[in-house]
């Protein structure tokens, strides 16, 4: 994937490059052992990759949303933990970027960000509300120059190994449940205290364990927009896009597991089609549709980012909705296609064609956000609102 390439997009493909030999080298064990990818992750430090999307003029690569989801990719290919930590990191950047641009403190701190190599992780979910990020319990109290927060934090991925958590609350304690603001709390203004553990199916490596969450910050710490907004206008389409980069990752390799897996059985059998054959071939016509609707994402994305209204609009976010769902869904189909090319090859672990980490890692995108809670919200929005069925609308 290689959306407005440029010489910026090139040194930053042979960076992650380098990242993700070292990430899959560890890939193995960091699933295994369900641990958080230390190693992956120092080296997108040492790559200086943690501030690809900061702006150059803050210190980061300025990299755009087309050139950090082809990162994701990569990534991806190697290491879906790490890939997703990654992508994890970058959406919290952009709402920084997005929405913090005009607040001193908030380019400070993505200057920091981009010369200390920050990693950032998100708070959203909460007890009693589940996945329903644009709804709190929480309210952030504020006290003169001072914020504080508790909130019971379900998930917070890689929380431990987090440099700041962005967190979300009620505005103040007489606030509407959807009336919200998200906060940037630093590492050592915060306790956490482990209420679950994350012992899962796939994305082992991303440590996503429930959290008590306490902090205390200045004030000047809260995002000066409202939840919502950052939601709308950032939120959704990065979370979509990078999402479905990765996943598109995760099903490329696996794609390419089997195609060399059907190589190897034409050697064999010299002028004779292996019985893969065919199943490939459908399987790289489902891979380019997802490459596609990918690409076409980012292309709409970077027509609307300059227009707030049509950012915030019905149809930008069915469309984004339409991407993670239909993304998320159709690349398990293809990992199981590709498991059954491969046959019992991939279906052990340790072999060249092993695909039992891939198709466990995938199953995790229908469920982060609910693809039901997302289908939900794309019903109710298709009651008013048109959908645009033109070629290029």
């Amino acid at each position: 994937m290689n959306v407005h390439a440029s010489p910026a997009t090139r040194d930053l493909g042979a960076r992650m490059r380098r990242v993700a030999e070292i990430a899959a080298t560890h890939a193995g064990d960091v699933d295994a052992a369900g641990r958080f990818p230390r190693e992956a992750v120092q080296a997108l430090r040492d790559e200086r990759l943690l501030g690809a999307h900061i702006p150059v003029a803050l210190g980061g690569d300025g990299a755009s949303v087309g050139e950090i989801a082809a990162l994701c990719t990569q990534l991806g290919h190697a290491c879906s933990s790490a890939a997703m930590i990654f992508a994890m990191h970058q959406i919290k950047a952009s709402s920084l970027i997005t929405h913090g641009e005009d607040s001193p403190w908030h380019r400070g701190f993505m200057e920091r960000i981009a010369r200390e190599q920050l990693l950032l992780a998100s708070a959203t979910t909460e007890g009693g509300i589940g996945g329903n990020l644009r709804n709190s319990i929480c309210a952030i109290e504020v006290d003169g120059d001072t914020c504080r927060l508790e909130k019971d934090a379900t998930v917070i991925s890689y929380g431990d190994e987090a440099d700041a958590i962005l967190i979300t609350s009620r505005a103040h304690g007489d606030a509407a449940a959807s009336d919200q603001v998200m906060t940037v709390f630093l590492k050592g203004q915060y306790t956490l205290e482990k209420t679950h553990d994350w012992d899962t199916l796939g994305m082992r490596g991303t440590c996503s364990d429930g959290f008590l969450f306490k902090g205390e910050a200045p004030a000047e710490q809260i995002l000066p927009k409202p939840f919502a907004e950052i939601a709308a206008q950032s939120m959704l389409a990065y979370s979509h896009i990078l999402w479905s980069a990765l996943w598109y990752g995760i099903a490329a390799d696996a794609f390419s597991r089997a195609q060399a897996f059907v190589r190897a059985a034409a050697r064999r059998s010299p002028g004779s089609t292996p019985p893969g054959a065919l199943r490939l071939a459908e399987a790289s016509s489902l891979l380019q549709g997802v490459k596609g609707s990918v690409v076409a994402a980012i292309e709409q994305y970077e027509r609307a980012r300059a227009d707030d209204d049509a950012l915030s609009s019905m149809s930008f976010a069915v469309a984004m909705n339409n991407l993670k769902v239909a993304s998320s869904q159709t690349i398990l189909t293809i990992i199981n296609h590709c498991m059954l090319i491969c046959g019992i090859l991939g279906y052990k672990n340790g072999t060249p064609y092993s695909l039992g980490r891939h198709l466990r890692d995938a199953h995790s995108a229908q469920l982060m956000i609910s693809n039901d809670r997302i289908l939900g919200n794309t019903s109710t929005m298709l009651l008013v609102h048109k959908q645009d069925t033109s070629l290029f609308g």
